[in-house]
């Protein structure tokens, strides 16, 4: 786990993960966002005085969490990972998502378990022709870009972005900054890693069974896939 902090927004990211492969087909990773209202200095009121269920501000950055960081782990991982990012202070101007996002590829990184990172995170405005990096909440009023970026050192993996009539080049270029400018985060987060990661877990192999059943499966319904792709009448 770890506490990342930026400006007074505050988060603290657990990964936690099982010792043992699951049997499952696919790789069980599970990244939950929260935030709760203590952490803007405020108690729910009215009929509902609990924590409701996440929220779309809460289920958003845990797709974008997700997104980069799932291809980066070993192939043949099967082990039921979390990654359990919570909001313990927001100070109202700097958003959360990108701070866990960067606590989320810290925490994994020092694990030990396989995952094939560090990535990093930023977000991106655009504001009187010149790009601003993690823009404050009231920049972004004022900003005709919002554009998140996520990646390693040799390349972009993710990007999601909203934008009021830029144009490619200004796109792209907004797109670059960012991952130039996440560069140093990610040099810290190896610095970190040095310092204080766990030993390294054992690369899994895939199981060497599975490569000729899937090259059956090619043979068998590669043509009939391709077919039914193109088909265009419904009934």
């Amino acid at each position: 786990s770890c506490l990342v902090q930026f400006g007074d927004t505050v988060v603290l990211c657990a990964v936690t993960v099982q010792d043992r492969p699951t049997h499952l087909p696919f790789f069980p990773l599970t990244i939950e966002y929260r935030e709760k209202s203590y952490a803007a200095g405020k108690i729910p009121g009215g009929f509902f005085k609990r924590e409701g269920r996440p929220g779309e501000k809460e289920t958003l950055p845990s797709r974008l969490i997700d997104r980069p960081i799932r291809p980066l782990f070993a192939k043949g991982f099967k082990n039921e990972t979390q990654v359990i990012c919570t909001v313990l202070s927001h100070d109202l101007e700097n958003d959360p998502d990108v701070v866990a996002m960067i606590g989320a590829s810290a925490a994994l990184t020092i694990s030990g378990i396989p995952f094939l990172g560090p990535i990093g995170g930023a977000r991106v405005g655009f504001i009187n022709g010149e790009y601003v990096l993690n823009p404050t909440a009231d920049e972004r009023e004022e900003s005709t870009l919002d554009l998140m970026v996520a990646g390693t050192n040799e390349g972009v993996m993710m990007v999601e972005s909203q934008a009021n009539e830029l144009s490619e080049d200004e796109m792209l270029g907004a797109v670059m900054f960012g991952h130039r400018e996440i560069q140093p985060v990610m040099d810290m987060i190896i610095d970190l890693a040095e310092a204080c990661a766990k030993e390294p877990w054992d690369v899994p192999e895939e199981d060497p069974a599975i490569a000729p059943a899937k090259v059956r499966f090619a043979e068998l319904a590669e043509a009939d896939l391709r077919a039914a792709y193109v088909e265009q009448v419904k009934q």
